[in-house]
């Protein structure tokens, strides 16, 4: 293998499920399907919480935060994955390539930050319910959500972690045994030692996958205490309905990226890889507007005002 400069290299060859030629068009169907889901789900959430008055709350406002980077997070890896799954040539430019790596990690930590705060949210509403409106005001929401908390946290670390990836030499034949250009993928073309790179992985790992689960845990055990004390059985199953969702939304995103990315490698860690990165990264985002839907009297109750709305104008 020759040791070249990132500069020379013009594509990579995504192998993602080419070792299973036969499953490659039900893959394309699944997740063609999945995608539109996805976009719809998504997209269903973020305009009934923009139409309806009554969701113009903070809690909402978070959940269409979500949905848009759900909507984001897909958009970045399943267009390109189709593309190959429908193709001989499975292959990627650099630059798309480092485009790919960038919203990847970006969005991902996002997520991972943005979850935390919906989880702050909900402590708030339930333990500090007198002071809801005092703490969690406009302004708050768009330091927490959008700048100092999510978006701006996500990016900064996916600039110092993508140009960290990318500045090591990379070995040809430029194959990448997965289905999206990934941290740890293309650590695997690396010519040189990477034992300080998977270190400095690991560690962004920890500070923002752990602690904001700790975090989330730790509101939650609040909450849980809290509810425990409600009278009414009403209540209390409001109450849990209410983050129940999120608790489902975390579970399902925590548990696949740190098995993910705090595990150390293994014979099977290849396949692992490409399993888990498609359930967080394709199936989370397809299931997150279904799971809020489905357990959300609020947003149901959105929904049936909406399409009454449009009914009475199309009359």
């Amino acid at each position: 293998m020759n040791c070249v400069n990132e500069s020379t290299i013009e594509e990579f060859i995504l192998l993602s499920f080419s070792d299973q030629p036969r499953l490659e068009f039900p893959l394309f169907v699944v997740f063609l399907v999945s995608y539109i889901l996805t976009i719809l789900g998504n997209l269903s959430i973020m305009l009934v919480s923009y139409l309806d008055s009554k969701l113009h709350t903070p809690m909402y406002f978070f959940l269409t935060n979500l949905s848009l980077l759900d909507l984001c997070y897909t958009t970045c890896t399943v267009p390109q994955l189709l593309v190959n799954l429908h193709s001989l040539r499975k292959v990627i430019s650099y630059g798309g390539c480092v485009a790919q790596l960038f919203m990847f990690l970006a969005l991902g930590t996002t997520e991972c930050v943005l979850l935390a705060v919906m989880s702050f949210d909900r402590f708030v509403a339930i333990c500090r319910p007198l002071h809801y409106s005092v703490i969690m005001h406009q302004r708050l929401c768009l330091q927490l959500a959008l700048a100092a908390a999510s978006w701006l946290s996500g990016f900064s670390n996916s600039v110092w972690l993508s140009t960290l990836t990318l500045q090591l030499p990379l070995c040809g034949p430029y194959v990448i045994d997965h289905f999206l250009c990934e941290v740890p993928a293309l650590l695997k073309l690396s010519c040189v030692d990477t034992t300080a790179s998977e270190a400095e992985l690991f560690f962004v790992s920890v500070l923002f996958h752990l602690i904001p689960m700790m975090l989330i845990l730790v509101s939650y055990a609040f909450i849980a205490q809290e509810i425990l004390k409600i009278q009414s059985a009403e209540g209390r199953q409001k109450a849990f309905g209410t983050c129940g969702s999120h608790l489902i939304v975390v579970i399902l995103f925590y548990g696949t990226a740190i098995s993910m990315y705090l595990q150390p490698p293994s014979p099977s860690s290849k396949d692992r890889g490409k399993m888990v990165s498609l359930f967080y990264g394709i199936i989370a985002p397809m299931l997150n507007p279904l799971i809020y839907t489905l357990r959300n009297t609020e947003i149901k109750e959105a929904f049936k005002r909406l399409i009454a709305r449009v009914f009475l104008i199309k009359k």
